[in-house]
């Protein structure tokens, strides 16, 4: 018998233990026609957060605020003229600013405001 090889009767076989596997699931990717990196993931909730009244209360305070500025813009396009009479009128100091601060309560509201149809309602 040769040196190299194992003697049969001074080694015994081990048993040998199976390799841990890893348990996978299997996940079937749906087709459809929005397959991108960037697409959001699917909610099951299809409500919205607020009510219709909402919506037009807010879009009415942000026309609010957007027609504040501007009515706080404008003036002369000389930068070399300073006519005080423009600046500091009516219109720029006190009723811009009071229809930004308006705009800012009125969308407060709609944000605050409950809708009429709730999640209990529904069922």
């Amino acid at each position: 018998m040769a040196k190299n090889q194992p003697n049969p009767k001074n080694n015994p076989v081990k048993p040998v233990a199976k390799a841990p596997q890893a348990t996978v699931r299997n996940v079937q990717k749906t087709k459809s026609s929005n397959d991108s990196f960037f697409r959001l993931p699917s909610s099951q909730n299809n409500t919205l957060l607020f009510d219709k009244t909402n919506y037009i209360i807010l879009g009415i305070g942000a026309f609010l605020i957007v027609l504040g500025f501007i009515l706080m813009s404008g003036g002369n396009t000389d930068p070399k003229v300073f006519n005080e009479a423009e600046i500091y009128s009516f219109r720029r100091i006190t009723l811009a600013p009071i229809t930004v601060i308006a705009g800012f309560i009125i969308i407060i509201v709609a944000i605050l405001k409950k809708p009429n149809s709730t999640i209990n309602d529904e069922l």
